[in-house]
């Protein structure tokens, strides 16, 4: 028999039915929903008369249009407290569990799924949002998808999906100090491409992944998507249990030695093939930056933006067109230009290790007159976390604003925008033209990046900074 891939393992496992020359039927485990993409989905469901099929299966909650202010008042934009209405109502109505503004456990989708343990080992997860594949960092298949198929899992638990290419990408060696998961990920983007993982799903591999702690493996997987990528995973280990042991969702007792004993055999087989195999060295990894407009336009802070050298037609028009957008040049160093706006959160990077990261780093120090910093934490239960532990306090002394859970300012749906022609450095996942307001210019960097512009104001590589602050994993 053929060795097989974790992926190959999960996949196997949930194929229902196979249709000849054409995609297989695939069973969801579990289903997240939020308020922007499910409304026309129950919408077509009461039309059609359907029900749905397995409510225990769904989550909800609101995110994308959520304010981060006065979330106790009514939502001012009319579309957005209609969302948010209606995803109540359709909760309400097919007995869907949703966790609600104001609620213990409100927050980012992506967030509130492993919090609560609802994310496990070997499921199937989707969600109408393309960060989907966060839930990968606990060995899982999870992928975004689109309105139709939202209404598809509602009313079957299944989905008609092709099964994608196998790629694996292995990066062994110690990280250096300073150096996160998000500057890995936007390392193996810059190599790849944002185009490069087009048609595959991704398992992360080697000593450099698995040495970091599950939230940061989220940061890695949920990125996945911005290289072309289906979706990525990484095998399940004693990191993984013990992150999961205890959730309110996670098994319990028996059922939990039970769990445990099946999540250690997902993991990929001495010899299995891949289609394609990338392998990196964790060592060349230092803190990263991105310069144009998308995730694959990235470079170490210390380096400067690259030249149209060897560039010919299209991508030189192209490649110049983003760098205008931006107020770039080619050849110019990135390292010391000046920044408006920083923001830590989303669902790449609004957890609370991001927070302590922050908070470390700013300990006894002020932002930069010239930046406005926002800190918006995941979920209802992040920011909790940071009011216990006194991270709050820090940030408020160094001139960050707290807000409350949402996605915020990593997507231009809600108040918190950038305004035209200002910089900002982000730890959440895109940097296309408008993805933060319209006219925006967007930096994608780690938390540790992000904390070093706020103190000087400008573009700064975080190790120069290293002595200053102290008690920063990975």
């Amino acid at each position: 028999m053929e060795n097989k891939t974790l992926f190959d393992k999960i996949w196997n496992a949930h194929v229902v039915r196979s249709v000849p020359n054409g995609p297989d039927v695939f069973f969801i485990d579990k289903h997240f929903i939020h308020e922007v993409t499910s409304p026309v989905a129950f919408l077509n469901l009461e039309k059609r008369g359907v029900g749905v099929l397995y409510p225990e299966r769904t989550i909800a909650t609101p995110d994308h249009n959520v304010p981060t202010v006065d979330q106790d008042k009514s939502i001012k934009d009319k579309l957005s407290r209609m969302q948010v209405e209606k995803l109540r109502e359709n909760c309400k109505q097919y007995g869907i569990e949703l966790h609600d503004l104001g609620s213990a456990h409100h927050g980012i989708v992506h967030v509130i799924g492993p919090e609560l343990g609802v994310t496990q080992p070997g499921m199937t997860i989707v969600c109408g949002d393309s960060h989907t594949s966060t839930h990968g960092a606990f060995g899982a298949i999870a992928f975004g998808i689109g309105t139709s198929e939202v209404e598809m899992v509602l009313a079957t638990q299944c989905i008609m999906q092709s099964k994608p290419k196998k790629m694996r990408i292995t990066v062994d060696g110690e990280l250096g100090e300073g150096v996160t998961s998000k500057d890995i990920i936007l390392y193996i983007i810059s190599k790849i491409s944002a185009a490069g993982a087009t048609g595959y799903f991704v398992e992360y591999a080697g000593s450099a992944i698995t040495n970091l702690s599950m939230e940061a493996r989220m940061t890695i997987c949920n990125m996945s998507i911005e290289m072309g990528a289906r979706g990525g995973l990484i095998a399940p280990d004693e990191t993984t249990f013990e992150y999961l042991k205890g959730k309110q969702y996670a098994p319990k007792g028996a059922d939990w030695e039970k769990a445990v004993a099946y999540w250690k055999t997902l993991k990929t087989e001495e010899g299995a093939v891949f289609d394609k195999e990338y392998h990196f060295d964790g060592n060349d990894i230092e803190p990263m930056i991105t310069y144009g407009t998308n995730p694959g336009m990235g470079i170490k802070v210390k380096d400067s933006i690259p030249t149209t050298e060897g560039m010919e037609g299209s991508n030189k028009i192209s490649y110049l067109k983003s760098l205008d957008y931006m107020g770039f040049a080619p050849g110019e160093a990135i390292k010391g230009k000046k920044v408006d706006y920083v923001f830590v959160g989303s669902c790449t990077n609004g957890r609370i290790e991001d927070i302590r990261a922050v908070a470390n780093f700013v300990k006894g120090k002020k932002k930069a007159d010239n930046i406005t910093a926002w800190i918006v934490p995941g979920s209802r239960e992040v920011e909790k976390m940071a009011h216990e532990e006194g991270l709050v306090k820090i940030l408020e002394e160094a001139g960050f604003e707290l807000r409350q859970p949402g996605c915020s300012a990593c997507l231009a749906m809600n108040d918190d925008k950038i305004p035209a022609g200002k910089y900002a450095v982000s730890t959440s996942n895109r940097n296309f033209e408008g993805r933060q307001g319209p006219g925006a210019r967007t930096m994608l960097a780690s938390p540790l990046t992000v904390a070093a512009v706020a103190v000087t104001g400008r573009i700064t590589d975080p190790r120069e900074l290293i002595g200053e602050y102290s008690g920063i994993g990975n």
